[in-house]
């Protein structure tokens, strides 16, 4: 049984009767099932709500089944080992609530088509090289040209390097063969687009047109005070450039050549009016202040991205040319309050939690006003950190011992929140379920017990994010070593992130890509960028990555 934990059942357990006899010497009429009764302790697995429970002596699955209104065959789906090893006096199984059913029925459902997808046959897509034309293409993939005319809605037979085309199996192919006639031996003569509409009968997929690359050369700018010159260079800032150059690499080997500038604007020396014309887009400068002296110095200048500094999001209501890549805090404080609305359900408490007696903070300022526009009943909490050891009893009065308690901390103080989730997690051993949602800042801590958070089921929405068992991630990992031979921090998967999805979204859209922004939403390696336009000004980065931290010390990241 993974990702739960099992609460104060041993003591339950010992009061249970005797053994659970299948003897040969009761005859029939004399076995008397034991009554079954509904479990009250509760667990999650996979983020479905679940009831433990306790088998005593003469409980059949039949009778299990039928007192939680499920089949033996949902026990069993729930308990994989069951069939094996049969019930146990004393023994705790899972016995899935009727939601939990029908997502796992879902889930099965989901698997089951991406099996099925996954066995039919991939079609190829061809990357066209200068010196290809459609005969070698056909040839080379033994179809024939009128084939892959029809697939890929060709007007004329004049292909461009680097254009996209869909490939069909052999057998898509013969099938999108028309009735040859006299007037149309000439394979040279350009052949009309089908009607999209019969080509999709007999397709398995839509047919998708060729996306051609409308630029192959990317120009662009990187402004970052680096000390070049001088002594106490910034690391980070480094590692960043570090990551723009192995972006510019991996674009190089897609086709797409980048004419990367690099300014060095330590110490305030800035570019003057003029000197970045041309560019498609400059990243950086990163502090707000930089990056409105470079605004106002030049308003013909080409697009600044702005690269690590979140409180630059300020700038993107005065200035058109802006882009903030970083996710504000404040959307990140946003989007934990609508996920502990969207989670909360009847029977649930929300409880927000601030330090007594401190400064009003960002933090806690946006936090109030989301959850209180929200539309979410909640209790508000606050203590001072000298009260810390008295508050237990206090807060549990808010709390109920039947459903789950959702605890929203509203500070990023180390010590205070330190004493909060140590609190909680005491609290949680009193029988109490409890969830804890705090801002992302409280896994820098280094003076909070890991194991406190994961026992508190810690929830909390993120900017950054990096799965290192992504094969994307893994493939970075590898290349950034051997070009540099050291390991990416942070900043260096910042500036792969930024500098691959700009590159990108230029390449392919030209000098209307500030037009694609909003459309182009996109998961990098420790980024999601999904840019929303300020109808005043620029535009905010606004995708959010959510984690939960389980208990047995599992981490989980949400899509």
């Amino acid at each position: 049984m993974d990702r739960f934990s099992i609460r104060s059942l041993a003591t339950a357990a010992v009061t249970a009767a005797a053994l659970f006899v299948f003897s040969t010497g009761i005859s029939a009429q004399s076995y008397i099932p034991t009554p079954v009764t509904i479990s009250k302790e509760k667990v999650r697995i996979d983020g479905k709500v679940c009831y433990s429970h306790i088998v005593l002596e003469r409980q059949t699955l039949y009778s299990i089944s039928k007192a939680y209104n499920v089949s033996v065959e949902d026990i069993y789906r729930f308990n994989p080992t069951l069939k094996e090893t049969g019930l146990k006096k004393n023994g705790i199984i899972i016995i899935p609530s009727e939601e939990a059913i029908e997502e796992r029925a879902a889930e099965e459902q989901e698997q089951k088509q991406e099996q099925e997808q996954k066995q039919k046959p991939k079609r190829k897509t061809h990357t066209v090289k200068w010196f290809e034309d459609l005969d070698v293409i056909a040839e080379k993939y033994g179809i024939s040209v009128e084939a892959l005319m029809r697939f890929n809605n060709l007007e004329s037979r004049k292909l461009t390097a680097r254009q996209k085309l869909i490939i069909p199996t052999p057998e898509e192919a013969m099938s999108q063969i028309p009735e040859q006639k006299p007037e149309e031996e000439d394979v040279a003569a350009p052949v009309q687009s089908v009607d999209s509409t019969s080509v999709n009968e007999t397709v398995t997929e839509p047919v998708v047109p060729s996306v051609l690359p409308e630029r192959t050369d990317v120009r662009f700018a990187l402004l970052l005070p680096f000390k070049a010159t001088g002594t106490g260079g910034n690391k980070g800032n480094l590692d960043f450039y570090s990551g723009v150059l192995l972006a510019v690499s991996d674009m190089a080997g897609k086709g797409i050549d980048c004419d990367l500038q690099v300014l060095d604007i330590a110490d305030g020396n800035l570019p003057s009016a003029g000197h970045l014309s041309g560019m498609d887009f400059m990243i950086g400068p990163v502090s707000p202040a930089d990056i409105s002296a470079v605004i106002e110095a030049d308003q013909e200048g080409p697009a600044l991205i702005s690269p690590l500094d979140q409180r630059a999001q300020a700038l993107t209501g005065r200035y058109r040319r802006l882009i903030q890549s970083p996710t504000p805090h404040s959307t990140q404080y946003r989007d934990l309050i609508k996920w502990v609305t969207s989670e909360t359900s009847e029977g649930d408490k929300v409880i927000f939690v601030t330090e007594k007696g401190a400064r009003l903070t960002d933090v806690q300022s946006q936090m109030q006003a989301a959850i209180d526009s929200s539309g979410t009943a909640y209790r508000n909490f606050s203590y001072s950190i000298l009260e810390g050891r008295d508050i237990m009893d206090p807060l549990m009065a808010l709390m109920t011992p039947s459903g789950a308690n959702r605890v929203v901390i509203a500070s990023e103080s180390e010590a205070f929140v330190n004493d909060v989730v140590r609190n909680l997690n005491l609290i949680e051993y009193q029988k109490y379920d409890v969830v804890l949602y705090a801002p992302s800042k409280i896994r820098s801590f280094e003076t909070i017990d890991v194991s406190n958070i994961h026992n508190t089921s810690l929830h909390s929405s993120l900017a950054y994010l990096i799965d290192y068992e992504d094969d994307n991630v893994k493939n970075f990992l590898l290349k950034y070593r051997a070009m540099f031979n050291t390991e990416p921090t942070q900043f260096a998967f910042q500036g792969y992130d930024i500098a691959s999805y700009f590159i990108d979204i230029v390449s392919r859209y030209g000098d209307r890509w500030t037009e694609m922004l909003e459309s182009e939403k996109k998961e990098m390696l420790q980024s999601r960028f999904a840019f929303s336009r300020n109808p005043e000004g620029g535009y905010t980065n606004t995708g959010v990555r959510r984690v939960i931290y389980e208990e047995g010390w599992g981490v989980r990241a949400l899509d």
